[in-house]
């Protein structure tokens, strides 16, 4: 199978992040992504090659041109008025309810107030090399994708940082740019076919949802932890279902703690047969191996057989597939769990 990966996703290397009210060193951190490369570069099976480079024109198809533009020079101007700062992240969330009564806020461009302004949480700090890694994400994301349009089967991209919390206006949940809603759009755009995005990361992929929630053309499935208790809470209910067009396109399946490689293989079923009834031409899988029944930030119990398991199950739909990386922070364990995944899903 044909593997893409970029070693600038080491440029964005924060020093800690805030969760739970404390600072801590971040789960989301360049070790994960080495870890995944090396296990896979061990594997014959796996071809590793570099990315092309894109341009910003898939990017902005999806996100905000005024948020791609802020993550372009935020560090920088950050710098100015806090000189010698690693991690940067706001002081202040421009939050409506701040100016109500009064308008809207003042359009000027004071660092401290547009990251509040772009940003959503307080776990994904900016560093110098952010953007570039985040660009590079998108890169290896669409080259991945590019190779099973024209005739792989199936391809991994090794997408770091992630993307599936990224919603179109903001930044946020490790993620700044939303690669598996860029891919889809992409070859929804410019192949008028119907695409499907498979997300199985733990936490619900918010960003892609919010992206897609309207359209018929692209079906969002999510298999995650129930929002009444995992990030980010807001959304993954089983109620949302798409609006307008998209109203039936979109399918949550939220998850009880310690569901198990059996329980998790139920839920997948019931989304292969949405996957089947929808007969996408292509399957953009948002690969979080989060379910992992030891991963420091979730609560299910799913094993590297159950992750075989699972993308054996999706390989039988018959549909090609890239294979974008999410979540996944057991370290130790990252790169095998990709790895089963992606041996039960073939090449």
């Amino acid at each position: 199978m044909l593997v893409v990966a970029s070693d600038r996703h080491r440029n964005h290397s924060p020093l800690a992040e805030i969760e739970s009210s404390g600072l801590q060193p971040p789960f989301e951190h360049p070790g994960r992504a080495e870890a995944i490369r090396e296990t896979l570069a061990a594997d014959d099976s796996f071809e590793l090659v570099e990315p092309d480079e894109w341009g910003l024109g898939p990017i902005e198809a999806i996100h905000d041109p005024g948020l791609v533009t802020f993550l372009a020079r935020a560090w920088d101007d950050y710098q100015v008025e806090h000189p010698n700062t690693h991690d940067v992240v706001p002081d202040l969330f421009a939050m409506s309810g701040l100016m109500e009564g009064m308008g809207d806020f003042p359009r000027r461009s004071v660092i401290d107030l547009e990251l509040g302004r772009w940003c959503f949480e307080t776990t994904t700090p900016l560093t110098e090399g952010s953007y570039d890694a985040a660009r590079s994400a998108v890169d290896v994301a669409l080259t991945a994708t590019e190779a099973v349009l024209t005739g792989a089967r199936n391809a991994y991209a090794l997408c770091r940082p992630p993307g599936h919390h990224a919603p179109s206006g903001l930044y946020g949940g490790y993620c700044f740019f939303n690669n598996a809603a860029i891919t889809a759009h992409h070859v929804a755009s410019t192949t008028g076919s119907k695409v499907t995005v498979l997300d199985v990361d733990y936490h619900h992929g918010n960003g892609t949802q919010q992206i897609f929630y309207g359209r018929a053309d692209v079906q969002y499935v999510s298999l995650h932890g129930d929002p009444a208790r995992a990030y980010p809470y807001i959304t993954g209910f089983g109620s949302e279902i798409g609006a307008g067009r998209g109203r039936g396109a979109n399918l949550n399946i939220p998850l009880p703690v310690g569901a198990d490689d059996d329980a998790y293989l139920v839920s997948l079923g019931r989304a292969a047969d949405a996957i089947s009834a929808f007969a996408p031409s292509l399957i953009v899988v948002s690969l979080g191996v989060d379910a992992y029944y030891n991963d420091p930030i979730s609560d299910l119990g799913v094993t590297a057989d159950g992750f075989q398991r699972q993308g054996s199950l999706i390989s039988e739909l018959n549909t090609p597939a890239v294979v974008l990386q999410e979540g996944g922070y057991d370290v130790e364990a990252i790169g095998d769990n990709v790895r089963r995944w992606l041996v039960g899903l073939g090449t």
